[in-house]
């Protein structure tokens, strides 16, 4: 089971009832968070993300509404007790911006890996048995999409293995894809486990115009969260100017992507009430969801 947590969905500030957009990712024991704008510690305690979980963060771009709550987030996250290491992932530069910010931090009872990634290509790396990727986008500054992808298990079926004559002190064994030899006979992970489960997949863009590669890097997401910084199409001139987009755009997207669900997310300062949008663009796509803070789901 993977849980997510959309703690904020504001863009450009925080406001008195909306902090700024950070996305948290849950799976077995460990958390990432993508993006920290001032005052996430805040809206992840409020909307019981554990930061005691914290494993990584990902970043998307230098903005501040995406990075200037890091150094807040880092204190917080020493004061839970955490030790050992914390991975942090971001544009080329990262570095830089970190030690910058680490200046006010610079005693945390934990350490700090930052793994730099190219933000003009496509990178792939692993995370907590998830491979996470990432895309190019478009937003006048160099800034990256995440998705996280699960490949998962197909299920164990006790009975046929009971059938085969299986001691249940094997089973975990082939769960794990190891074959046992029972009786002279090699058993086999196929041969006790019933059909290949789908893997779960989450894709994550926003701060960017809309263009043809996202339908294809959010492919078949159970999950795509997606920024709609206006709700109104008379926007899109201005959005398109910003670097960013409008709801409709989002809703193309996860059309054309096939993706199951789709969150909308960074809205502007200007528009207090995102949801005034929701019938047009669920008329767009169905399982479009005008989010707001502290948005859950738990995905398998």
């Amino acid at each position: 089971m993977i849980d997510v947590c959309l703690a904020g969905t504001g863009g450009m500030m925080p406001l008195p009832n909306r902090w700024l957009t950070s996305f948290w990712v849950e799976y077995n024991g460990k958390a990432a968070l993508v993006d920290c704008g001032e005052g996430t510690q805040i809206a992840l305690t409020k909307h019981g993300c554990k930061l005691s979980k914290l494993d990584a963060i990902f970043i998307t771009h230098f903005h501040a509404d995406h990075i200037s709550g890091l150094s807040g987030l880092l204190l917080s996250i020493g004061n839970t007790g955490k030790t050992g290491l914390l991975t942090i992932y971001g544009c080329n530069g990262l570095a830089r911006i970190i030690k910058n910010l680490c200046c006010i931090c610079p005693l945390l009872p934990y350490g700090i890996d930052i793994v730099e990634l190219d933000s003009r290509q496509y990178n792939r790396i692993q995370w907590n048995d998830m491979i996470v990727s990432t895309i190019p986008l478009r937003h006048g500054i160099p800034c990256i999409g995440y998705s996280f992808k699960l490949e998962r298990k197909p299920v164990f079926n006790p009975q046929k293995a009971e059938a085969l004559g299986v001691d249940v002190r094997y089973w975990r064994q082939l769960h794990s894809g190891e074959s046992v030899i029972v009786d002279g006979r090699e058993i086999t992970t196929d041969m006790v486990t019933d059909e290949a489960r789908k893997p779960i997949k989450i894709s994550y863009m926003t701060d960017t115009i809309a263009f043809d590669a996202m339908a294809d890097f959010a492919k078949d997401s159970d999950l795509l969260v997606c920024e709609g910084m206006y709700g109104d199409d008379d926007a899109l001139d201005k959005s398109r100017e910003k670097g960013h987009m409008v709801f409709s755009q989002s809703a193309d997207i996860a059309n054309k992507s096939g993706s199951k669900e789709l969150w909308l997310t960074h809205y502007s300062p200007a528009m207090p009430e995102p949801k005034m949008y929701e019938k047009q663009i669920k008329a767009q796509f169905k399982n479009a969801v005008v989010s707001k803070d502290g948005q859950r789901k738990t995905l398998g």
